[in-house]
């Protein structure tokens, strides 16, 4: 068993207040059986930015942002000229756990939540790369089993025309390996049209304790007709996590919109819904936290922060 920091500095860690997650109706539930709302940053492409997962980064963007989880997005497949763990080869796979694992570690000394996102994207149907996603899980899971802090999320954004039926054909192929391997962590689900419709979960969801289903919205492109139907698949009874998020549009660029992110956060904390805005990085884009310019991957000065960075305690911090 793996010992996650329960306090640092003094204070208690998220993870030394909440324990080991557990999914009761639509909440998140923590040890104590109360409800558990995390907040946090998702990485960007773990193969394209590799060099954030060191102690002192975590360190600093964790005491900075006041968050208590982190999520570790895994492509499944190239994207920006660097390659996934399904396209790569033996050496890139084995690269690629070693940083979980190496994250992982970070995390429990931290004391903070960990997801591990086999993020799937240009890969719009999670069923195209299943064995992989079999391989991956059956690889990591036995080394993670002992870390109660950790959240496995199984397909980031199925999407195109990927239904639900699909995405529950390769669930009930993958759900089973992690389960037989770590019984009963928190499993999140992806949900057609890039993880917006909740509604198609909501109307059959998964015979499989402890998930939770992914929403996810980009508050320039995404407004009241997606709030309207998460809080539909709510009242059906759906556990709904939104495990990525924008302060722009759907490409992670445009504009910030500060308006309709405060209504959705204002929303989220309402009804105690988890949240991740994306992305740690420096890439030339809205949604980055880090400005282009900055090359370090720790000792972060204040104008080494985006906009978007500069704003991310804030939403930390909202009841």
């Amino acid at each position: 068993m793996i010992i996650c920091k329960t306090e640092r500095n003094g204070r208690s860690t998220p993870f030394g207040i909440h324990g080991k997650l557990h999914v009761e109706g639509t909440k998140l539930m923590d040890e104590h059986n109360n409800p558990c709302q995390l907040k946090g940053v998702s990485t960007h492409n773990l193969s394209l930015y590799p060099g954030y997962v060191n102690e002192s980064c975590f360190t600093q963007i964790t005491d900075r942002f006041g968050m208590s989880v982190l999520r570790l997005a895994m492509y499944s497949e190239k994207a920006d000229d660097v390659l996934g763990y399904a396209d790569g080869d033996d050496a890139h796979r084995a690269e690629l756990e070693d940083l979980v694992l190496k994250a992982a570690e970070i995390c429990a000394g931290l004391g903070i939540y960990m997801i591990v996102d086999w993020h799937i994207l240009f890969d719009y149907d999670p069923n195209m790369h299943t064995d992989k996603a079999i391989l991956f899980f059956k690889n990591i899971c036995p080394k993670l089993k002992g870390y109660d802090h950790i959240l496995y999320e199984i397909c980031n954004e199925p999407n195109l025309e990927t239904t639900w039926e699909q995405i529950t054909n390769y669930a009930n192929q993958v759900i089973p390996v992690i389960r037989e391997i770590d019984p009963d962590k928190v499993i999140i689900v992806g949900t057609p049209v890039w993880s917006q419709r909740v509604d198609k979960a909501a109307a059959a969801p998964l015979p499989y304790p402890n998930l939770v289903y992914t929403l996810h919205f980009y508050a320039d492109t995404h407004k009241e007709e997606l709030r309207q139907i998460m809080l539909g698949a709510i009242e059906k009874g759906l556990p709904v996590f939104v495990s990525e998020f924008g302060i722009c549009d759907a490409s992670g660029n445009g504009p910030i919109n500060d308006e309709e992110t405060n209504i959705w956060l204002e929303l989220l904390n309402k009804h105690q819904i988890s949240y991740v805005i994306w992305n740690l990085s420096r890439k030339d884009e809205t949604s980055a936290i880090f400005v282009p310019t900055c090359e370090k991957n720790y000792d972060f000065e204040d104008s080494d922060f985006s906009e978007c960075g500069k704003r991310v305690p804030g939403y930390m911090q909202m009841k």
